[in-house]
């Protein structure tokens, strides 16, 4: 039997995931980045407690809607790290204290998807990642309609991290994707092989080249001790008296994701994504929101080391998830699917150490259908206006391709 280069590809795993980070149509290009900003969306999956991550503890009607979800300690800022006087932040983000404290960390509480009601988390995160309440009319995401309306954009301008599929990044401009698990495992003498049988086909050979790459980089990635060179730069910082900054535990998989969108970043993409689950705290969510959290944290502080100050200073991270919880705690230790909640904001590029939104207040009549925090912003906007400082994008065309029917208002400054 013949075995012809498509035939090798299946067979060998090439065509399958772990190809998937090199896109099979488009040219691989090493050109000029058409924007000079970072971007990293994170999409919180389950309906991450917005009121439990960021706790308004100045609203005197609080702790009566969660005497349970409250410690009884510290209880002036409700068993949380107070931040303003008005807010403080969940125990489980101190290591991100620093963050905070170096305005590189911020908020924006009482935010929503124009999605409400049918609490599901499968429309919920469809209307998310669509960015249009018109789902039947988009099939593609947010964040590739971004790329469509850029001039430059190349396949690697812009990564889906992650073994799931993510929507918002799919659609007609091109997106590498790489996925943890996409490990070639060639011999030398299979790689020899594979490149002798490429070499005619410029398309194949091109892709096969970008998966081995990768391939070494994400073995090489997993074999180098946390955080590679920088642990020298930052022993030097500790014994100059620099704040020192906790570091994740290498090798766990959510780690690596941040670790090779840093990696990436700090060539020629533009644009990471990935998503963290483990949201969808209906029972005991004193336990079970606390390793969602650290999670999250982890993923912050390897962006940070990992990117390197200069990056670092040109990026922008937003995490945001599909719907908030009810106010009120419910019989099991937990909180049900609900409505406003809120997202969090970190990088250089965000004008940190302060909580964006309008706050609402918790009286009954101020609640949405009486039961969950009312929504007075939308993440489309805030994450259109961060899209805008960092890419150049014009308003006209945020408001109409990338978030079609959004009005984006007045720029709430999210950015230095």
């Amino acid at each position: 039997m013949t075995l012809s280069r498509r035939k090798f590809l299946a067979r060998s795993g090439l065509l399958g995931c772990s190809l998937a980070a090199s896109p099979l149509i488009t040219p691989m290009s090493f050109a000029a980045a058409p924007w000079d900003r970072r971007l990293v969306v994170i999409i919180l999956r389950g309906g991450m407690d917005g009121l439990d991550v960021l706790r308004p503890y100045g609203d005197p009607g609080f702790a009566g809607l969660r005497p349970g979800l409250l410690q009884a300690k510290n209880a002036d800022a409700a068993g949380g790290l107070d931040l303003d006087g008005f807010f403080a932040m969940h125990p489980a983000l101190a290591p991100l204290m620093p963050l905070w404290q170096q305005q590189e960390l911020g908020f924006v509480q009482a935010v929503s998807t124009p999605y409400r009601d049918r609490r599901s988390h499968f429309d919920g995160q469809d209307l998310l990642e669509a960015g249009t309440i018109g789902l039947g009319e988009r099939r593609d995401g947010w964040l590739n309609r971004l790329l469509q309306v850029q001039t430059g954009v190349v396949a690697r301008t812009a990564f889906a991290i992650g073994n799931g599929d993510l929507r918002l990044l799919q659609g007609a401009a091109p997106v590498s994707d790489w996925s943890p698990d996409a490990d070639l495992a060639l011999s030398p003498q299979a790689e020899q092989l594979a490149t002798l049988m490429m070499q005619e086909d410029p398309l194949f050979s091109a892709a096969l080249s970008e998966a081995l790459a990768l391939s070494r980089d994400a073995a090489a990635a997993a074999a180098a001790p946390a955080f590679g060179g920088q642990a020298v730069d930052m022993m030097a910082d500790m014994a100059a008296g620099a704040m020192e900054m906790p570091r994740p535990a290498p090798g766990k998989p959510h780690v690596k994701l941040a670790s090779f969108a840093a990696e990436q970043l700090r060539g020629d993409t533009r644009i990471a994504s990935f998503s963290l689950n483990g949201w969808d705290t209906h029972n005991r969510q004193k336990a079970s929101l606390k390793p969602a959290l650290t999670r999250l944290s982890d993923c912050i502080l390897t962006l940070k080391q990992e990117l390197g100050e200069t990056v670092w200073d040109k990026t922008a991270v937003v995490a945001m998830t599909e719907f908030g919880r009810t106010v009120r705690e419910n019989g099991t230790g937990g909180t049900d699917h609900g409505t406003g909640g809120a997202m969090v904001l970190a990088g250089g590029a965000i004008r940190g150490g302060r909580v964006y939104g309008r706050w609402p207040g918790l009286e009954e009549a101020a609640l949405y259908n009486r039961r969950d925090l009312m929504p007075t912003g939308d993440v489309r906007e805030a994450t259109a206006w961060i899209m805008r400082g960092l890419t150049a994008t014009g308003q006209r065309d945020l408001e109409t391709t990338v978030f079609p029917g959004l009005q984006m208002g007045q720029d709430p400054g999210f950015l230095r």
